[in-house]
Protein backbone atom coordinates (compact mmCIF):
# COMPACT_ATOMS: atom_id res chain seq x y z
CA UNK A 1 0.00 0.00 0.00
CA UNK A 2 1.34 3.45 -0.92
CA UNK A 3 1.85 6.39 1.40
CA UNK A 4 -1.21 8.32 2.53
CA UNK A 5 -1.48 11.97 1.61
CA UNK A 6 -0.38 13.15 5.06
CA UNK A 7 2.76 11.03 4.89
CA UNK A 8 3.45 12.32 1.38
CA UNK A 9 3.11 15.90 2.58
CA UNK A 10 5.44 15.31 5.53
CA UNK A 11 7.99 13.62 3.28
CA UNK A 12 7.66 16.44 0.75
CA UNK A 13 8.10 19.14 3.38
CA UNK A 14 11.28 17.46 4.59
CA UNK A 15 12.55 17.10 1.02
CA UNK A 16 11.92 20.78 0.28
CA UNK A 17 13.65 21.78 3.53
CA UNK A 18 16.63 19.69 2.50
CA UNK A 19 16.69 21.19 -1.00
CA UNK A 20 16.53 24.81 0.22
CA UNK A 21 19.16 24.07 2.86
CA UNK A 22 21.57 22.58 0.31
CA UNK A 23 20.96 25.45 -2.11
CA UNK A 24 22.00 27.91 0.59
CA UNK A 25 24.90 25.85 1.90
CA UNK A 26 26.45 25.25 -1.52
CA UNK A 27 26.32 28.96 -2.29
CA UNK A 28 27.18 30.23 1.18
CA UNK A 29 24.05 32.43 1.20
CA UNK A 30 22.20 33.98 4.10
CA UNK A 31 18.41 33.56 4.18
CA UNK A 32 18.06 37.14 2.87
CA UNK A 33 19.50 36.49 -0.62
CA UNK A 34 16.45 34.92 -2.28
CA UNK A 35 13.88 37.40 -0.87
CA UNK A 36 16.08 40.33 -1.93
CA UNK A 37 16.45 38.98 -5.46
CA UNK A 38 12.74 38.32 -5.69
CA UNK A 39 11.88 41.88 -4.67
CA UNK A 40 14.59 43.70 -6.65
CA UNK A 41 13.84 41.79 -9.86
CA UNK A 42 10.06 42.04 -9.34
CA UNK A 43 9.57 38.28 -9.38
CA UNK A 44 7.06 38.14 -6.52
CA UNK A 45 7.11 38.55 -2.76
CA UNK A 46 9.04 35.99 -0.73
CA UNK A 47 9.67 36.94 2.89
CA UNK A 48 12.78 36.10 4.91
CA UNK A 49 10.57 34.17 7.33
CA UNK A 50 9.15 32.04 4.51
CA UNK A 51 12.62 31.03 3.33
CA UNK A 52 13.69 30.32 6.91
CA UNK A 53 10.57 28.24 7.56
CA UNK A 54 10.91 26.37 4.25
CA UNK A 55 14.50 25.56 5.16
CA UNK A 56 13.41 24.29 8.58
CA UNK A 57 10.42 22.33 7.30
CA UNK A 58 7.96 24.59 9.13
CA UNK A 59 6.11 26.24 6.25
CA UNK A 60 3.03 24.07 5.78
CA UNK A 61 1.15 25.88 3.02
CA UNK A 62 3.20 28.30 0.91
CA UNK A 63 1.28 30.01 -1.87
CA UNK A 64 2.02 29.56 -5.58
CA UNK A 65 3.86 32.90 -5.62
CA UNK A 66 6.65 31.38 -3.50
CA UNK A 67 7.31 28.55 -5.96
CA UNK A 68 7.02 30.90 -8.93
CA UNK A 69 9.51 33.40 -7.47
CA UNK A 70 12.02 30.70 -6.52
CA UNK A 71 11.77 29.09 -9.94
CA UNK A 72 12.27 32.42 -11.74
CA UNK A 73 15.34 33.20 -9.61
CA UNK A 74 16.64 29.71 -10.31
CA UNK A 75 16.24 30.21 -14.07
CA UNK A 76 18.07 33.55 -13.96
CA UNK A 77 20.96 31.99 -12.05
CA UNK A 78 21.10 29.17 -14.58
CA UNK A 79 21.32 31.70 -17.42
CA UNK A 80 24.12 33.61 -15.69
CA UNK A 81 24.14 36.62 -13.39
CA UNK A 82 25.52 39.01 -16.03
CA UNK A 83 21.93 39.54 -17.15
CA UNK A 84 21.12 41.23 -13.81
CA UNK A 85 24.39 43.12 -13.28
CA UNK A 86 22.83 46.52 -14.09
CA UNK A 87 20.11 46.04 -11.49
CA UNK A 88 22.43 44.97 -8.70
CA UNK A 89 26.04 46.10 -9.05
CA UNK A 90 25.67 49.77 -8.07
CA UNK A 91 22.49 49.75 -6.00
CA UNK A 92 23.08 46.47 -4.13
CA UNK A 93 26.86 45.93 -4.13
CA UNK A 94 26.91 43.43 -1.23
CA UNK A 95 24.29 41.24 -2.89
CA UNK A 96 26.14 41.45 -6.21
CA UNK A 97 29.40 40.41 -4.55
CA UNK A 98 27.63 37.49 -2.87
CA UNK A 99 26.33 36.25 -6.23
CA UNK A 100 29.71 36.72 -7.87
CA UNK A 101 31.18 34.45 -5.20
CA UNK A 102 28.61 31.74 -5.85
CA UNK A 103 25.27 31.63 -7.68
CA UNK A 104 24.63 27.96 -8.41
CA UNK A 105 21.09 27.04 -9.53
CA UNK A 106 19.31 23.84 -8.55
CA UNK A 107 18.81 21.46 -11.47
CA UNK A 108 16.79 18.35 -12.21
CA UNK A 109 18.27 15.10 -13.47
CA UNK A 110 18.11 16.36 -17.05
CA UNK A 111 20.35 19.30 -16.18
CA UNK A 112 17.55 21.86 -16.42
CA UNK A 113 16.77 24.39 -13.66
CA UNK A 114 13.91 23.21 -11.46
CA UNK A 115 10.61 24.81 -12.48
CA UNK A 116 7.83 26.14 -10.26
CA UNK A 117 5.84 22.98 -10.96
CA UNK A 118 8.73 20.72 -10.02
CA UNK A 119 9.35 22.66 -6.81
CA UNK A 120 5.68 22.32 -5.87
CA UNK A 121 5.67 18.61 -6.67
CA UNK A 122 8.70 18.09 -4.42
CA UNK A 123 7.05 20.06 -1.63
CA UNK A 124 3.82 18.07 -1.97
CA UNK A 125 5.65 14.73 -1.91
CA UNK A 126 4.67 13.97 -5.50
CA UNK A 127 8.21 14.06 -6.90
CA UNK A 128 11.56 12.87 -5.58
CA UNK A 129 14.51 15.17 -5.10
CA UNK A 130 16.97 15.34 -8.01
CA UNK A 131 19.60 12.64 -7.58
CA UNK A 132 22.29 15.25 -6.91
CA UNK A 133 20.38 16.38 -3.80
CA UNK A 134 18.77 13.12 -2.70
CA UNK A 135 20.55 12.27 0.54
CA UNK A 136 20.15 12.96 4.25
CA UNK A 137 22.98 13.00 6.77
CA UNK A 138 21.93 12.63 10.38
CA UNK A 139 23.47 14.51 13.31
CA UNK A 140 24.72 11.37 15.03
CA UNK A 141 26.77 10.18 12.06
CA UNK A 142 28.53 13.47 11.22
CA UNK A 143 31.57 12.82 13.44
CA UNK A 144 32.22 9.30 12.14
CA UNK A 145 31.77 10.46 8.54
CA UNK A 146 34.28 13.25 9.16
CA UNK A 147 36.80 10.66 10.34
CA UNK A 148 36.06 8.56 7.25
CA UNK A 149 36.66 11.59 5.02
CA UNK A 150 40.05 12.14 6.62
CA UNK A 151 41.00 8.51 6.00
CA UNK A 152 39.66 8.62 2.46
CA UNK A 153 41.50 11.75 1.37
CA UNK A 154 44.75 11.08 3.22
CA UNK A 155 44.98 7.47 1.99
CA UNK A 156 47.03 6.34 4.99
CA UNK A 157 49.44 9.27 4.64
CA UNK A 158 50.06 12.09 7.13
CA UNK A 159 48.20 15.30 6.34
CA UNK A 160 51.38 17.32 5.75
CA UNK A 161 52.46 14.99 2.93
CA UNK A 162 49.14 15.06 1.04
CA UNK A 163 47.84 18.55 1.89
CA UNK A 164 48.88 20.25 -1.35
CA UNK A 165 47.41 17.54 -3.58
CA UNK A 166 44.14 17.31 -1.67
CA UNK A 167 43.61 21.07 -1.43
CA UNK A 168 44.20 21.45 -5.18
CA UNK A 169 41.46 18.89 -5.84
CA UNK A 170 38.97 20.74 -3.61
CA UNK A 171 37.88 23.40 -6.10
CA UNK A 172 35.78 25.54 -3.72
CA UNK A 173 37.08 29.13 -3.61
CA UNK A 174 35.44 30.44 -0.43
CA UNK A 175 38.18 30.76 2.16
CA UNK A 176 36.10 29.74 5.18
CA UNK A 177 35.01 26.53 3.45
CA UNK A 178 38.58 25.71 2.41
CA UNK A 179 39.77 26.27 5.98
CA UNK A 180 36.97 24.10 7.34
CA UNK A 181 37.73 21.33 4.81
CA UNK A 182 41.45 21.40 5.69
CA UNK A 183 40.69 21.17 9.42
CA UNK A 184 38.37 18.18 8.91
CA UNK A 185 40.79 16.27 6.69
CA UNK A 186 43.65 17.06 9.09
CA UNK A 187 41.54 15.61 11.94
CA UNK A 188 41.34 18.89 13.85
CA UNK A 189 37.56 19.22 13.77
CA UNK A 190 34.39 17.50 12.50
CA UNK A 191 31.78 18.63 10.03
CA UNK A 192 28.26 19.04 11.38
CA UNK A 193 25.50 17.14 9.59
CA UNK A 194 24.30 20.40 8.00
CA UNK A 195 27.80 21.22 6.78
CA UNK A 196 28.27 17.74 5.36
CA UNK A 197 24.94 17.95 3.54
CA UNK A 198 26.11 21.12 1.85
CA UNK A 199 29.65 19.87 1.17
CA UNK A 200 28.95 16.40 -0.19
CA UNK A 201 28.85 17.28 -3.89
CA UNK A 202 32.17 19.13 -3.73
CA UNK A 203 33.76 16.39 -1.62
CA UNK A 204 32.60 13.85 -4.19
CA UNK A 205 34.05 15.95 -7.03
CA UNK A 206 37.37 16.30 -5.19
CA UNK A 207 37.56 12.54 -4.69
CA UNK A 208 36.85 11.94 -8.38
CA UNK A 209 39.53 14.45 -9.35
CA UNK A 210 42.04 12.54 -7.24
CA UNK A 211 40.83 9.24 -8.77
CA UNK A 212 39.98 7.98 -5.29
CA UNK A 213 36.33 7.31 -6.19
CA UNK A 214 34.67 6.55 -9.51
CA UNK A 215 31.98 4.13 -8.46
CA UNK A 216 28.88 6.23 -9.02
CA UNK A 217 27.33 9.53 -7.96
CA UNK A 218 27.33 11.41 -4.66
CA UNK A 219 24.94 8.92 -3.05
CA UNK A 220 27.34 6.08 -3.81
CA UNK A 221 30.18 8.20 -2.42
CA UNK A 222 28.23 8.75 0.80
CA UNK A 223 27.63 4.99 1.03
CA UNK A 224 31.37 4.40 0.71
CA UNK A 225 32.05 6.86 3.53
CA UNK A 226 29.45 5.16 5.71
CA UNK A 227 31.07 1.81 5.02
CA UNK A 228 34.48 3.24 5.96
CA UNK A 229 33.00 4.65 9.17
CA UNK A 230 31.41 1.32 10.10
CA UNK A 231 34.76 -0.47 9.72
CA UNK A 232 36.50 1.69 12.32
Amino acid sequence: MGLGYRDKLLRGRRAMAHLIHLWHERNGWSHRVLPMLSEILDLGRVHNSQISNLRNGKLSSPGPEVFLALAQINTILDQGIESIRDQLEKSYPELWTTLQDSALPIKNDSGEPLSAGELFEIFAGLKSLPSSFDWYIEDEEASSLSDALSDHFCQNRPWRSCKTQVMEAYIVNKSYRRERFAEVIAGIRDYTAEELDGELLDLYEASKKLSYFDGGGPNAFLTKLRNLASEK
